[in-house]
């Protein structure tokens, strides 16, 4: 993986807000409608396309394909999945059930908005709602798990790499899931959660594989239990619950990750992507070193959430590892305030005086749009914020390579 040897390199979390006709493809399909499968299939490829020149464009330097195809970047996996079985949607409690104890008004509120915020006006507002509000499919474990999205995947790396041709990238990355889900019963196929973590690990390295074989970095999308206080099946989890869950977690993430070396990983880590208060989340100092278990060269790991940006301070007592890189938020996804470059370069100051300036690639706290009716900002303030991620990035190396 390249470092920063003599500049801080710049990158981000993976998603990227999907241009309006694939939008419209995907609420289409989660509406029931007619869609034409090739030319949604030709919208994503030039979505991809432009998503990369963009990059390109601004100057990041460790770009990825933007998750156009992928309804979401978690539960994509659903449709790759041998051996999962859609069922229907049912009645969960409140996912952040302690958020909401906190906060109730503000989170029924919240819950109520946020997922057709800066949905394109192009889109008829009522099918937005509609869409955006259909609960999805859950799934139960109906035969054992084995990895059948191959098409699915080669044309992802396709798309990818027609898109990177002639740019002029440091590198390039493909975000995946992790080997974890919280929305199937495994029992009745497997005996243990720690049989169907494998089971997942094992279907999931096809597609790590594939990927580092392609020639890109892969990066494990998924955050731990323990990092803001969920437990599915458990409404109050115990800090033990949590420590044993994430750890159950990371045994898996590595067991998928064998044979693929270490300098072609990346682990991404948030608090969750929400604009919410994040003050139920469990202090970085806390999950660390669970964290620093995952086999992968860097961590991706939020700094510019103001529940967080405090915690460059952590790597003061926690070394990180030799040959390791750290991958800081150094710009939010939360909020439509576009960062002054001072301020960016100012946060990358910080981790480089702590862990090392070429220990340091500049990145985001998580993605722009999780899933395709989650964009999290303006598409205009999206790219702006990414110019000014490449410019503090820039003004940062000439105050550290002066």
């Amino acid at each position: 993986m390249r470092r920063s040897t003599d500049r801080i390199l710049t990158t981000h979390v993976g998603s990227l807000i999907r241009p309006l006709n694939v939008l419209q493809g995907m609420m289409a399909k989660v509406l029931g409608e007619p869609v034409d499968e090739a030319q949604f299939q030709r919208d994503v490829r030039q979505g991809v396309a432009d998503v990369v020149a963009k990059q390109a464009e601004i100057g990041i330097d460790i770009p990825s394909d933007g998750e156009i195809s992928k309804p979401s970047f978690h539960n994509y996996v659903v449709e790759r999945l041998g051996g999962l079985e859609k069922v229907p949607p049912s009645e969960r409690g409140a996912y952040y059930a302690a958020l909401t104890e906190e906060f109730p008004g503000f989170m029924t509120q919240y819950n109520a908005m946020y997922k057709t915020m800066w949905m394109p006006p192009e889109l008829d507002a009522e099918k937005v709602r509609k869409a955006a509000n259909t609960p999805p499919a859950r799934v139960r474990v109906a035969a054992p798990i084995h990895y059948v999205g191959q098409d699915a995947l080669q044309t992802d790396l396709d798309n990818y790499q027609a898109a990177l041709a002639g740019k002029d990238f440091v590198e390039a990355f493909m975000p995946s899931a992790t080997p974890a889900r919280d929305d199937a019963d495994a029992g009745t196929v497997y005996a243990t959660e720690s049989e169907y973590l494998y089971a997942l690990a094992d279907a999931m390295h096809v597609e790590y594989k594939a990927i580092v074989d392609a020639g890109y970095v892969v990066q494990l999308d998924l955050g731990l239990p323990a990092r803001n206080q969920v437990l599915p099946g458990n409404p109050n989890p115990t800090p033990e619950d949590l420590r044993r869950a994430s750890e159950r977690q990371v045994e898996a993430y590595n067991h998928a990750l064998r044979g693929i070396p270490e300098d072609r990983v990346r682990y991404h880590m948030c608090w969750g992507s929400m604009n919410t208060p994040h003050t139920t989340d469990v202090p970085l100092r806390e999950v660390i070193d669970i964290i620093l278990k995952i086999k992968a060269q860097a961590y991706v790991i939020e700094g510019a959430n103001p529940r967080h940006e405090h915690e460059w301070m952590v790597w003061k007592d926690v070394k990180l590892p030799d040959g390791k890189i750290l991958v800081p938020g150094v710009i939010s996804h939360q909020t439509n305030v576009v960062e002054h470059p001072e301020l960016v370069a100012w946060r990358i100051s910080n981790f480089a005086s702590v862990v090392g300036r070429e220990n340091v690639i500049a990145g985001t706290d998580c993605g722009f749009s999780q899933g395709w009716n989650m964009a999290r900002v303006h598409p205009e303030v999206q790219w702006a914020k990414l110019s000014a991620l490449v410019e503090g990035a820039a003004l940062a190396s000439r105050q550290l390579w002066q």
